[in-house]
């Protein structure tokens, strides 16, 4: 059976996790072979994101490096000083949420997009809500300012930072595995932003609905792997994006070719360019 002309993608992948790391070749020719044609791996804090761009050069012609930091890393010292239990590496200690954000912007041209940011409000408690919006004001401005697309994780905080982006006149957004309302996710593709559907929208109701309920033209794919595996108890992969939009096909009525034409135009018009 012959590939259709446009390539796949996989918007926000983390190809730094140590569940990928020890096969990581094996990985990206899984992806290529599955006809993924651009893989954007996201950083989560300066450490990661130095290995982030690490991978994107072994990866040329495949993986690009979007830098970030993760919402609760923008804050974690201080949560940290507060005796807030949190799950992490504690092989590297916790970043300082401004110098990680002046390191951003220091490299930020190296960047093909900046993710991944954003406010979570579940591991976080309410004393540093305001703190953490505050950075992430920052890194959305300094996004802007570079012309580079931002990469948004939320966590119950997802109106908030609809707002956020709205007052700081974001337009070049995409809501990685956009996990709330659904009545709120088609009010943000209506009104601009892309929002990306896991790997394992099938499994999931709210996944299933946005991907049948979206404008079109404000879908795009991820896997977030290694999580999100469209099969339970599995490693998520890239190739994995195959899946997705085959299922989209389903939904859509549309053959192949039209569902990766439609998603390849999507990533060009928030990435500015062709996957």
């Amino acid at each position: 059976m012959s590939q259709p002309d446009a390539a796949l993608f996989d918007v926000h992948a983390h190809l730094t996790s140590p569940r990928l790391r020890d096969d990581e070749a094996v990985v990206v020719a899984r992806a290529r072979a599955a006809g993924v044609g651009t893989i954007v791996s996201n950083g989560l804090n300066p450490a990661d994101n130095l290995a982030t761009l690490a991978v994107a050069a072994r990866h040329p012609d495949l993986v690009r490096p979007a830098l970030g930091l993760y919402p609760v890393d923008a804050v974690l010292p201080e949560m940290l000083a507060m005796g807030v239990e949190y799950h992490r590496d504690e092989s590297e200690p916790p970043p300082d949420g401004d110098a990680a954000i002046d390191w951003l912007e220091s490299h930020v041209d190296q960047a093909f997009a900046v993710g991944e940011v954003g406010l979570d409000h579940y591991w976080v408690p309410e004393a540093l809500w305001a703190l953490q919006e505050q950075r992430f004001r920052r890194i959305v401005r300094l996004a802007m300012a570079a012309d580079k697309p931002l990469i948004i994780h939320t966590r119950k905080a997802e109106r908030r930072a609809f707002e956020v982006l709205q007052e700081e006149g974001a337009t070049r957004v995409v809501w990685h595995c956009y996990s709330s309302k659904v009545k709120l996710g088609l009010q943000i593709g209506r009104h601009g932003h892309w929002l990306s559907i896991p790997a394992n929208v099938r499994k999931a109701q709210n996944f299933t609905k946005l991907l049948t309920e979206l404008p079109r033209d404000k879908v795009l794919l991820e896997t977030d792997c290694p999580y999100l595996s469209p099969v339970s108890g599995t490693r998520n992969e890239p190739a994995n994006v195959a899946g997705t939009a085959a299922f989209a096909g389903e939904r859509w009525g549309e053959p192949a070719a039209a569902v990766q034409r439609q998603l390849a135009d999507n990533f060009a018009a928030v990435f500015g360019v062709a996957p």
